[in-house]
């Protein structure tokens, strides 16, 4: 029997993701001040989980069946890694030493592999961030290229090394990470403003703490004056005392239950207190929050669903860059107009699949892939 994937469903089992629905209906941010501080205002539109008649989309596409949705334009501000993995038969305790194990290198950092989860799910996607002036860095950059990502924007650093992970993978795909930042920790707010029109163009920005946290700020600043969507990923998860103005300018924010017991203070192990997480990260100033729940799915707390979300079944093999998978899938859809049940969904059948391969980038699923699932899925 597979195992639950670390990621979200939706609460209707038989919806249709593709079925036709009018985009996202935000009201503009109100911006505090000029710098594009103060607290946010957008909400969701609530929508109903009621299941819709109408024709079934064809697969494979973020269509509605009356019109077509555009092209997602999505900008992913964050680190770029490589993943030095090592599979074992169980994983070490302190001080202990495991052998037997399987190496190899793939990428990784969160922001590379968001960026490529949404570029092989057909968005259109930029990539802002540094990488080492070294074998590493001109690998990543190459990686990148060729999933059709952009990387103008990001910038070898000289006299850097490269970001990289230390990664143990267990038999029943959990993991656990050490992470060596390098030329992450050179972007700057001044990387930022080099590249503000890129950011202000996009339909969403997506960002995690993989890199420094002023840049992150400035980028969200950049993408709130500009009227566009932001996508927190609060890893790794910072202190309360961090997050609160990121949260501010968040429209999305999708922790994990570690990083909201993190960033709320409220340990997270079950609807209860997933849902005190949630409405305590919504009251510290995001727009809406989605707490992913390992095994046992996740729960949201916003205005279009509120409430436990079960996950797909599948068999995993490595939870690695899962989460990475659901926040680029999440932003996707969000981008190209689908509710926010509906873009869990979509989001969820992407970070199940991610589970069932090695690896980070590696896992990333195609649209197809995703769209196949879900059809699956709904047929049980």
């Amino acid at each position: 029997a597979g195992a639950r994937a670390t990621v979200v469903g939706v609460a209707c089992r038989r919806r249709n993701l593709f079925s036709y629905q009018s985009p996202i209906a935000l009201r503009r941010p109100h911006w505090g001040d000029e710098n594009g501080g103060g607290r946010r205002t957008a909400k969701l539109k609530r929508h109903s989980l009621a299941p819709r008649a109408g024709p079934r989309n064809r697969p494979g596409d973020l269509h509605g069946c009356n019109r077509t949705l555009k092209r997602a334009k999505v900008v992913v501000v964050g680190s770029s890694n490589v993943d030095m993995v090592v599979q074992l038969g169980r994983l070490p305790q302190q001080g202990e030493t495991v052998g037997g194990g399987r190496y190899f290198q793939a990428g990784g950092g969160k922001g590379a592999n968001q960026a490529i989860a949404a570029a092989r799910l057909g968005a259109q996607v930029s990539f802002l961030g540094c990488v080492g002036d070294d074998e590493f860095g001109r690998r990543s950059i190459a990686s990148l290229g060729s999933e059709g990502i952009d990387t103008t924007s990001c910038r070898m650093v000289g006299g850097q090394a490269s970001g990289v992970a230390l990664i143990y993978v267990g038999p029943d795909g959990e993991n656990m990470i050490a992470l060596a930042p390098g030329a992450n920790d050179a972007l700057a707010v001044q990387d930022i403003d080099a590249a503000s029109d890129v950011i202000a163009s996009a339909d969403i920005l997506i960002v995690q703490l993989e890199v420094p946290v002023a840049a992150v700020l400035a980028s969200m600043k950049v993408a709130r004056r500009a009227g566009r969507l932001t996508l927190l990923n609060p890893a790794p998860a910072p202190e309360e005392s961090a997050i609160r103005e990121l949260l501010q300018l968040a429209d999305f924010v999708n922790p994990n239950a570690t990083e909201a017991h993190r960033t709320t203070g409220i340990a997270v192990d079950g609807n209860e207190s997933a849902r005190a997480a949630g409405e305590k990260l919504v009251s510290m100033g995001a727009g809406n929050a989605i707490i992913t729940l390992g095994d046992k799915g996740a729960y949201a707390v916003c205005d279009s669903i509120t409430g436990p979300i079960p996950a797909y079944r599948v068999g995993a093999i490595d939870a690695t860059g899962a989460g990475d998978a659901f926040t680029g899938a999440l932003a996707v859809a969000l981008a190209a107009g689908q509710d926010l049940a509906e873009a869990s969904r979509f989001a969820c059948a992407a970070g199940a699949l991610a589970t069932t391969r090695a690896g980070a980038q590696p896992s990333m699923p195609r649209l197809e892939e995703v769209t196949d699932l879900i059809s699956r899925h709904e047929k049980d």
